[in-house]
Order: structure tokens, then C-alpha cells, then sequence
């Protein structure tokens, strides 16, 4: 699958990629530098398929949670005061989802456009037990229709958080061009897949008829 390196290229890639982040890759390889060099390739490529069902992840979340905010709060919500203030505010650089929303809406003219400029992780946060009776005792079944049923929406909504986080903290490694390849990205991949079937299933289906992760899965070096 993956062609020889030149002597050149195993000479400079290293050195272009920089010592510590290649040493990683080094550690993995018994200090092999071509099986290295193969499987910096392999972290690239998977990384780069990653980004399809993260995409739609994503996109499928945030609209799924904006219906829940929209049936409460109504359209105006990134300024309305009663949503601001369920936000919860952590002094010093923790993250703040009440910073992050004054933030956006102060400078973008629609609530779309909000939307579209809120951290993912602002999404995570409204998955947290604190929102469970402003909005998800009400409303979870609704904005993820295909997801099991048989169990409070409470639990269903843990469960649903604990994905997301999981798939957060594996967005931000490739996102910061981090090594993937010691993560169970197979596990990474289910997750994604089951948090877009509760959304919809027929949508989880689509993307795994266009997805190139598992493929790629199947043949790490």
C-alpha cells in the first residue's frame, strides 16, 4: 500500500518533522526510521479520513441541541438572559460556555451564524446533568428520535455526553496535529457513528457508505 521512501526522504522528513515528534513514532517502531516514516503516513492519512464523521458529527449535534434550546428559549437564544444565565462561568482559563456564547453573539448578526462559531466543546457542556431538567427531561427523545428507548432521557444523556467527549479530546489531537495511532480508534469511530444514528439513523448509515476510516483501520502499519 504505501510506496518506498527515497534516501532523501528518510534522511530529511524526520528532521523536517522535528526529533521529539518523530521519537514518538521511533518508540513504536523499535527505532525502525522506514517503519517510523510508514507509520507517520498511516497517523496522516487516518487523521485527515477522521474528519468526514467528525464533520457530520458535528454538525448533526449542535442542530440536535440548538432544537432543544430554540423549543425552550425560542430563536433568540444566544441573547436571551434566562439561557445566558443557565450557562455556567468558571473563573481563571477554564473553559466558559457563558463567555464563549457572549462572546459570538456580540459579534455575529444571526444565530446561525452563532451556532456555526461556538467551540465544540460548548456542545459537550450541554450535555452535562446541569441542563437535564431545563432541557433534556423534556425534550432529548425529541431532538435524537433514533436513539434507544427503554431508559430515562437522563441516562440516555450521560451516555450520549460521555461520547462526546471522548470524541472531543480525539478532535483536538487531530486538530493540533497530535499522533492518533495509540488511541482505540476503532472505539473512536463507534462512538461517532452511534451518536449520529441517534440523531438519525438513516444519516449514520451515509456516512458509512462514504467513510474511509475502517479501511484505513485495517491495514496500520
Amino acid at each position: 500500500m504505501y510506496p518506498p521512501f527515497t534516501a532523501d526522504e528518510e534522511h530529511h522528513l524526520p528532521n523536517v518533522l522535528s526529533a521529539p515528534r518523530f521519537a514518538t513514532y521511533l518508540r513504536e517502531t523499535g527505532n525502525d526510521r522506514t517503519r517510523a516514516l510508514h507509520l507517520y503516513h498511516w497517523n496522516l492519512q487516518v487523521s485527515a479520513a477522521f474528519m468526514v464523521p467528525l464533520h457530520v458529527l458535528e454538525v448533526a449535534l449542535r442542530n440536535a441541541i440548538v432544537e432543544a434550546i430554540e423549543a425552550v428559549h425560542g430563536g433568540t437564544w444566544p441573547w436571551t438572559q434566562g439561557f445566558i444565565r443557565s450557562l455556567p462561568n468558571p473563573r481563571g482559563p477554564a473553559y466558559s460556555p457563558k463567555r464563549d456564547l457572549e462572546g459570538c453573539a456580540a459579534q455575529q448578526p444571526t444565530a446561525g451564524k452563532v451556532v456555526a462559531e461556538l467551540k465544540f466543546v460548548f456542545w459537550e457542556k450541554m450535555l452535562t446533568n446541569r441542563h437535564q431538567g431545563r432541557l433534556w427531561d423534556d425534550h432529548f427523545y425529541a431532538v435524537f428520535p433514533d436513539a434507544p428507548r427503554g431508559v430515562a432521557a437522563n441516562q440516555r444523556r450521560s451516555e450520549l455526553r460521555s461520547d462526546i467527549e471522548a470524541v472531543r479530546r480525539l478532535r483536538n489531537r487531530i486538530a493540533h496535529h497530535e499522533p492518533v495511532f495509540p488511541r482505540a480508534l476503532q472505539d473512536d469511530f463507534d462512538r461517532i457513528i452511534r451518536c449520529i444514528r441517534w440523531r438519525n439513523e438513516t444519516t449514520g448509515n451515509w456516512v458509512l457508505e462514504i467513510e474511509t476510516v475502517r479501511a484505513l483501520l485495517a491495514v496500520r502499519p
